[in-house]
């Protein structure tokens, strides 16, 4: 079973204690390393967006100028225990051999003799690419062993894979425990834990979070864990008319959360509570119908027409928040200001983007975390500069709501 850590502080405490990767020797010794290789592919196999392999690349490179023996492992999509071609790791092999500029070998499944014998034949310098964990159910049940299976391919484990952190999978938490003090976090999930704990642990201020999205219902943990770390909290996005809701707005159409407004104002309060400034949109951009094609009017955010909805923020709702931003020391950005895949209603997400560009810019550290804040930075080419982009999606989110991770927790537990 897991150790949990349930003091933050000590977690954190935990975390700056261990070795680090660049601190092991691996000449001569089988390396297991979970990535994730998740990426998208074409109909035809091609790889569509390269990011989450490059993100992988510091660490496989470290192991190898180590003169380590590389064994990689990953899934790929959601075959859900089924051998399919369309997800087999195979489609990976040319493009990860161009980027660590040596050949790489596959072995057609992740387990079994044949795979174990490719794994001994390695020599120094060498890379063997596992085939997808997830043909196998036993690696999304967390079987135990078939974790001990995967654990006799190295000799020493490596995790690089926060995008499943959050999962008490296999290959991700439960192989830790055949590990023990022979194992470390990758550099890209070093890197991942540091920059989130230079946002929920600052001793810079002020702290801002801007948190956007549809739903409030999908951001309760992580606002609620916020209010202890943060100075201010920009709300924007779809479950911004909750909250002029719950203030005895009238929003029109606007997505609103009615089972939710009691807990709007417990926000609103809680923060009040713990002297957390909180800026809500007081105009919005709104329509008739949810389409980029419809004539746009702006309003106050608390008397928008019956029959419109509101699908961005205004423009003085723009220059509240942009005042917030650029006298701000930390910056974490979790959720887009509007519908931004509608070009006509983008300009609050891209505007809000380019301020925390200046901001960084200015010297402030700023954090994007969470899907769509992530793709809207990169649609706006705004990713640059920031000074951090995070991979994880969902495991972000889980971290950022105060949740401990079972692939952080299991390497911790094996070093400890």
């Amino acid at each position: 079973m897991l150790k949990n850590v349930k003091n933050r502080d000590s977690f954190a405490e935990k975390l700056g204690d261990m070795k680090k990767l660049g601190d092991y020797d691996f000449e001569g010794k089988k390396v297991l390393v979970r990535v994730d290789f998740n990426v998208p592919l074409d109909e035809k196999g091609v790889i569509l967006d390269d990011s989450r392999i490059t993100g992988a690349l510091p660490t496989l490179r470290t192991i190898l100028n180590s003169n380590g023996r590389l064994v990689i492992m990953s899934h790929l999509g959601r075959p859900k225990g089924e051998k399919q071609d369309k997800y087999s790791l195979k489609h990976i092999i040319n493009h990860l051999s161009k980027a660590l500029n040596k050949g790489v070998q596959f072995a057609e499944d992740c387990i079994g003799p044949t795979t174990e014998e490719k794994a001994s034949d390695l020599v120094n310098g060498e890379v063997l690419l596992l085939e997808n964990l997830r043909f196998h159910k036993e690696e999304t049940t967390g079987d135990v062993d078939f974790a001990k299976q995967l654990a006799t391919l190295g000799d020493f484990y490596v995790n690089d894979a926060f995008g499943t952190a959050h999962r008490a999978h296999a290959s991700t938490a439960i192989i830790a425990e055949s590990f023990k003090d022979k194992c470390c976090f990758g550099m890209l999930m070093d890197s991942e834990i540091s920059n989130v704990e230079k946002v929920l642990n600052s001793n810079k201020k002020p702290v801002t979070a801007v948190v956007g999205g549809a739903k409030v219902s999908s951001k309760i943990d992580i606002i609620f864990n916020l209010l202890d770390k943060v100075d201010n909290l920009i709300v924007g996005g779809g479950m911004a008319y909750t909250f002029a809701s719950a203030q005895g707005g009238n929003v029109g159409k606007s997505l609103v959360e009615a089972d939710k407004l009691a807990l709007a104002r417990e926000i609103l309060t809680n923060a009040k509570t713990k002297n957390v400034k909180v800026y809500l949109p007081v105009d919005s951009v709104n329509t008739q119908e949810f389409s980029n094609d419809t004539k746009r009017e702006i309003s106050d955010i608390m008397t928008i027409p019956n029959d419109q909805m509101g699908l961005d923020i205004g423009p003085s709702s723009l220059k509240v928040f942009k005042q917030v931003i650029l006298e701000s020391k930390v910056i974490l950005w979790n959720g887009p200001m509007g519908v931004f895949e509608f070009e006509n209603f983008s300009s609050g997400t891209k505007l809000l983007g380019e301020y925390i560009v200046q901001s960084t810019a200015n010297g402030c550290f700023s954090l994007v975390g969470g899907g769509d804040s992530v793709s809207a930075a990169k649609r706006f080419n705004l990713a640059k500069g920031m000074s951090y982009i995070s991979t994880g999606g969902g495991a972000m989110l889980e971290y950022l709501e105060g949740k401990t991770l079972p692939g952080i927790q299991a390497v911790l537990n094996a070093n400890n």
